[in-house]
């Protein structure tokens, strides 16, 4: 068996129904990524309970779509980086910001790239960021609390770009028009 099962909420087990019921009653409709997830309550349970935690950080709309979007593309994910221009749209976030991240272009302020190479960093070297990474981080205006706030975000992301990759879900009709690959 290669293909993953996409549930319903009719097929979902029990202990994430309610999770699929919200999401088709928020968004219209349950994203492909959730009705895969389902198979795993705890997969899914995990990945929604880590994107309330991450959207709650002290990230403004900007920086949440930059740390989500150099992840989403370092990780090359068909699913995720539409989806989150998308949500960069619902989240009044400038289209020429999620345009540049989306083709791995220079941020707008030193600030976002210092973000951006930052997260970057912390992706290729699996968290093995240098001092003099840091040090750039801090310089931009960030701080420890914003170190975390970047792992809480790349924690997130890997488990939807890597679910994702595995499943090839294919992209929700409602990201469709935001189509991307590298």
């Amino acid at each position: 068996m290669s293909e993953f099962k996409r549930h319903t909420v009719e097929t979902a087990p029990a202990s994430v129904k309610g999770i699929l019921e919200g999401a088709q009653k928020s968004m219209g409709a349950i994203p492909g990524l959730y009705s895969v997830m389902a198979e795993s309550p705890e997969t899914l349970q995990a990945y929604t309970q880590l994107h309330q935690f991450f959207t709650a950080t002290s990230f403004n709309a900007e920086e949440l779509t930059v740390v989500w979007q150099t992840i989403n593309v370092e990780h090359e994910c068909h699913y995720c980086v539409p989806a989150h221009t998308g949500i960069a749209h619902s989240m009044n976030v400038d289209p020429a910001l999620t345009e540049a991240l989306r083709n791995d272009e220079a941020m707008p302020t030193e600030k976002l790239q210092a973000l951006k190479d930052f997260t970057l960093s912390m992706v290729r070297n699996r968290g093995n960021v240098s001092t003099q990474d840091l040090e750039s981080f801090y310089q931009a205006g960030y701080g420890q609390k914003q170190v975390l706030e970047v792992i809480l975000g790349l924690s997130q992301k890997v488990i939807s770009n890597y679910v994702n990759h595995v499943a090839q879900t294919p992209v929700d009709k409602v990201f469709e028009a935001f189509t991307w690959s590298k």
